[in-house]
């Protein structure tokens, strides 16, 4: 997969794409990043990416015109086959696992990150798939929430996890169901005990103990 990040602060995902499991998969070419720099598509000498939105209002529009420009230079465009277009807002629907399972298949994914007061609706009209926000709460940007969904992606392509049975069972692998608990050594710590079941090697009434357990 290629993933391709737009922002007006790219530096914010060092840290993240250098860490861990995002690091390896990068390293083993599981997964290919370009991170833009949404302001190199600006025109004027100040790299103006925002203005006041129209009808008055408190705070700054991002503007349509250096994302579009960054989109035709990645020679990205809304409905092409195996790619997405996603924006990070506020305004958009929830995303879910659902979401990261249909994002994992596709060979690209772009994600552009909002920021100031919104971004102008021509963007979501004209120049995006989808538009997706992780809860109900805003943030300073988008960064945080394309990590988000980036990370939540990437663990789930083929060979970026150590166990291809891990993401299998877990919260959100089937809609609505979360996953159950999990317990490792000591087998006791502090008068706290692992339940009996886990312990008796009978792999039926550990599985079906574990369903009981699953939070919905």
């Amino acid at each position: 997969m290629h993933l391709k990040l737009l922002s007006l602060f790219p530096e914010y995902f060092t840290s993240g794409l250098e860490t861990s499991l995002f690091k390896r998969a990068i390293a083993a070419k599981k997964i290919l990043v370009t991170n833009t720099n949404i302001r190199e598509y600006t025109t004027d000498k100040h790299r103006v990416t925002d203005d006041r939105p129209y009808g008055g209002g408190a705070g700054m529009v991002l503007k349509v015109e250096p994302i579009a420009r960054a989109l035709q230079a990645l020679g990205a465009k809304p409905g092409q086959k195996g790619s997405k277009i996603v924006l990070l807002s506020a305004q958009g629907s929830a995303y879910t696992q659902s979401d990261a399972l249909r994002y994992a298949e596709l060979d690209e994914l772009i994600l552009i990150c909002g920021h100031y007061e919104g971004v102008d609706e021509r963007v979501v009209e004209h120049y995006i798939d989808e538009e997706k926000r992780i809860g109900n709460y805003v943030l300073m940007g988008g960064e945080v929430a394309a990590m988000v969904v980036a990370e939540s992606v990437v663990r789930l392509l083929p060979g970026v996890l150590g166990n291809p049975e891990s993401n299998q069972g877990e919260s959100h692998s089937e809609p609505g169901v979360l996953g159950y608990p999990q317990y490792t050594r000591p087998e006791e710590f502090e008068g706290h005990c692992v339940p009996e079941v886990l312990l008796s090697g009978d792999h039926q009434a550990i599985l079906e103990w574990r369903e009981q357990q699953r939070k919905t």
